[in-house]
């Protein structure tokens, strides 16, 4: 960018006995400029300009190749002003351009994979590509975040996290989130007494806020830090949308993230800190901390044990948000899945009937839950339909040849989409419908491919708690039916949706719920 300078002199006349005294500024010499050499450099800076201009589309062109994309790159921003409002709509043209195709925004050049083939390539090629989520990723999850990682520091990492959702720690998370969504279901129905429905989306949002910090970090977190990072954390997820901003200015949705990023790493450092302190004292493990605490200090444990109270926060972190977000986008569905079919959900209230045995107040066990394989189908349909994640980011650590005729460049975005491999008619006839019973059958193509089914990715970077979310999605969506029944308020918004993060329905998603009936 350039400026021009312009410097004018005025002179005023005054009485000479009344006159201040006058001070004389003499420009530098490189700033006095002849009107021609004012012209040569215009015309200097306008020929820089131009040829940037130039070799910014040579680039592009030379990167595309033989690619489906636009055949020229909007200079500087390429298709930033598309990405303002992502739609799904969008992205579907996109995907359906080709198997492999080419996008450009702020300079940084995005290759496209539809494909399950080219998909699964990505998500299974460390040495190729490592996961960066959004070019914002590391600004507000922080560079050191070992989700970041790859390789054997990532293998030998993750090796110690799959401790935390083994069944025994997934027993003594259950209480607290069927805990947990008793009490936001009861207040659901509170509101409901007026007649009228509420909107699904922020409320599925704080139930599943408060269940991911209690279950990950009990009463180590006090009330009032619950709250603030339930507040916040809506900024985190704004600020990863797939293209944003690139650079972290006040006011900006990256600047706000990192902000509350760092309050919510005060909290969740602190809650690791009183954790270690409870453990020591000889207390019992309540939370995924405390469950950390324990497994680190077991005699059988061979792994890594020395993880400060920061390094514990960040796997929080990234924890709250693939639960938060992704979890948050499936429960939503789910609810609103059900409402829109009164049969299936006629189903899942006679599964009910028979794993409770009218006794609805019984608590819920992990063997209660393996005896409801129909909801399991449900939540595993309605995942299908609407993929809480419909692609994650890699970045090409160096020339990456993802066909025999196409390679992407180092330092390029390479993303995997989830979409078309989960609404392939050959593996999922009718794709738009939600069938549950496609997953009852061992035989049916559904249960043949599971390579197709990618709601969780694939690969090392693979969602390292599974079993975790869906067992909450299970959980939540068999309370609710025990507790209540709904209807869907069908809206002008009902079926849109916004890409943020993640999949989400648009806040004119609405609900009308009312007391169960129990025999």
């Amino acid at each position: 960018m350039a400026f021009n300078l312009l410097y004018r002199s005025a002179s005023a006349s005054v009485p000479a006995n009344t006159a201040a005294p006058s001070y004389a500024f003499n420009a530098p010499s490189f700033l006095k400029l002849s009107r021609g050499e004012s012209a040569t450099w215009l015309y200097t800076t306008g020929a820089v300009v131009i040829s940037l201009l130039v070799l910014e589309q040579i680039v592009y062109r030379t990167r595309k190749r033989h690619l489906p994309g636009a055949r020229w790159t909007i200079p500087i921003i390429g298709k930033f002003a598309d990405s303002l409002n992502p739609t799904l709509e969008n992205y579907k043209k996109q995907w359906d351009a080709g198997a492999l195709s080419v996008v450009s925004v702020f300079h940084i050049f995005i290759v496209m994979a539809s494909s399950n083939e080219y998909s699964r390539k990505i998500l299974n090629s460390p040495g190729y590509a490592e996961p960066c989520l959004v070019h914002s990723a590391k600004q507000v999850l922080r560079p050191d975040n070992w989700v970041f990682l790859t390789g054997k520091s990532h293998v030998e990492y993750r090796r110690g996290l799959n401790l935390l959702f083994t069944r025994r720690a997934l027993g003594m998370y259950l209480p607290i989130q069927e805990s947990i969504a008793r009490k936001h279901l009861t207040k659901w129905l509170e509101v409901a007494k007026d007649g009228g429905s509420q909107p699904i989306m922020m409320t599925a949002r704080e139930l599943n806020m408060e269940t991911s910090l209690r279950v990950f970090c009990g009463n180590h977190l006090p009330n009032e830090a619950a709250q603030e990072i339930n507040d916040k954390y809506w900024l985190i997820t704004q600020a990863l949308e797939l293209v944003n901003f690139p650079l972290a200015l006040p006011g900006t949705k990256v600047y706000k993230a990192i902000q509350a990023r760092k309050r919510a790493m005060y909290w969740l450092e602190l809650a690791a800190h009183n954790s270690k302190i409870a453990m020591a004292q000889g207390s019992e493990p309540e939370c995924m901390l405390d469950e950390w605490i324990t497994i680190l200090n077991g005699e059988g444990y061979k792994g890594r044990r020395d993880f400060n109270d920061t390094e514990m926060a960040m796997v929080i972190l990234s924890f709250l948000f693939a639960s938060q977000d992704a979890m948050s986008s499936g429960l939503i569905y789910g609810f609103q899945h059900l409402s829109d079919s009164p049969d299936i959900m006629k189903k899942v209230h006679e599964e009910q009937d028979r794993v409770r045995q009218g006794n609805w107040d019984a608590p819920l066990t992990l063997d209660m839950l393996d005896e409801m394989p129909y909801l399991s189908a449900v939540v595993k349909e309605s995942m299908r339909v609407k993929p809480p994640v419909t692609m994650v980011p890699y970045l090409a650590k160096k020339p990456f040849p993802l066909s025999d005729t196409y390679t992407a460049p180092a330092g390029s975005m390479v993303i995997p989409s989830f979409f078309n491999s989960l609404h392939d008619p050959e593996i999922y006839p009718e794709p738009e419908q939600f069938q549950p019973e496609r997953w009852l059958n061992p035989e049916s193509t559904a249960n043949q491919n599971p390579k197709n089914y990618l709601v969780f990715g694939s690969g090392p970077h693979k969602c390292i708690g599974i079993e975790y979310a869906t067992m909450n999605m299970v959980l939540v969506l068999a309370t609710a039916t025990a507790m209540m029944t709904w209807e869907h308020d069908i809206t002008p918004e009902s079926y849109e949706v916004d890409i943020i993060a993640t999949l989400f329905p648009k806040d004119g998603c609405r609900l009308k719920f009312t007391p169960r009936e129990q025999s």
